[in-house]
């Protein structure tokens, strides 16, 4: 847990309909609302205001948090600038979960794969239902995620799940049940959770690459957080418009490196239900 002179978050964020918690948060004290999970002196908050924070990640261990609420539908905006240089085989993280020990969790994620000096990160993404995943799409930025903050968002409403970065779609991934299909989190209400650890078995070009101990000590930055829960949010009819269409369909071909619906080699027999409709997006 944080110490006694402990900080405050600064991150924006909107997430909604929460059972038993306030209905709206601004951008408040991180003490209220979050908890650190593991990490100890790992996790530090600074600045004026106590209003940064970040996880450092060393030999021994990483660092994460999350929040202490549960939440069902809504926005998230995150500030993070990730791990500068050689970054191999860390991964900084931002997603929901819904209890994981029942076997039957939901999961919304993003993930922030290091690199090799020079080499470009790999966002993952992945969406999980009942405890099924294998949703992944992957993608590379058009800019130097480490150099400064920008803003990663998730917008979680009943039709669809949508990841932005500095409000561009990356990806869409829709509730197709009036089609019979059957996957998509709705039902279990998840937490908010942050973390940088080591994963040099596969998270650098599939473990090629290792971690670069002496570079450590590795440091992913939060900031610029907010949560408002109002059931009459924009995120509740959050969708494509022309603009945002045509900037999902320019990233998808410029920097999608990964979509687990064209991977046949992995689905050889079919792929998931979902595919045939993403196209549509």
């Amino acid at each position: 847990m944080f110490s006694s002179n402990g900080k405050m978050l600064k991150l924006v964020m909107v997430v909604a309909l929460v059972v038993g918690v306030p209905t709206a948060y601004g951008a408040g004290d991180f003490h209220s609302e979050f908890e650190q999970t593991f990490g100890d002196h790992r996790l530090q908050i600074s600045g004026p205001g106590n209003k940064d924070l970040s996880l450092t990640l060393d030999q021994y261990s990483g660092a994460g948090f999350r929040s202490k609420n549960e939440y069902l539908y809504g926005r998230i905006d995150m500030q993070i600038k990730l791990i500068p240089g050689d970054s191999a085989g860390t991964v900084t993280t931002f997603y929901l979960t819904s209890d994981q020990s029942t076997g039957k969790h939901d999961e919304i994620d993003f993930e922030f794969l290091g690199n090799a000096s020079g080499q470009p990160y790999t966002v993952h993404t992945n969406v999980f239902s009942q405890g099924q995943g294998s949703r992944e799409q992957q993608f590379h930025l058009w800019f130097d995620p480490s150099k400064n903050y920008h803003t990663y968002s998730i917008v979680w409403n009943p039709k669809l799940i949508m990841f932005l970065v500095d409000n561009t779609p990356l990806r869409v991934f829709r509730n197709y049940e009036n089609h019979g299909i059957m996957f998509f989190p709705k039902n279990q209400r998840q937490r908010i959770y942050a973390s940088l650890w080591e994963a040099d078995d596969w998270a650098t070009q599939g473990g090629r690459i290792k971690t670069d101990w002496s570079k450590a000590p590795f440091k992913a930055y939060y900031r610029n957080f907010n949560i408002d829960t109002s059931p009459n949010g924009a995120w509740m009819n959050h969708d494509l418009d022309a603009n945002s269409r045509k900037r999902l369909k320019w990233v998808q071909k410029n920097y999608m490196i990964y979509n687990y619906c064209t991977d046949w080699k992995r689905y050889s027999q079919n792929l998931p239900p979902e595919c045939k409709h993403a196209k549509h997006n």
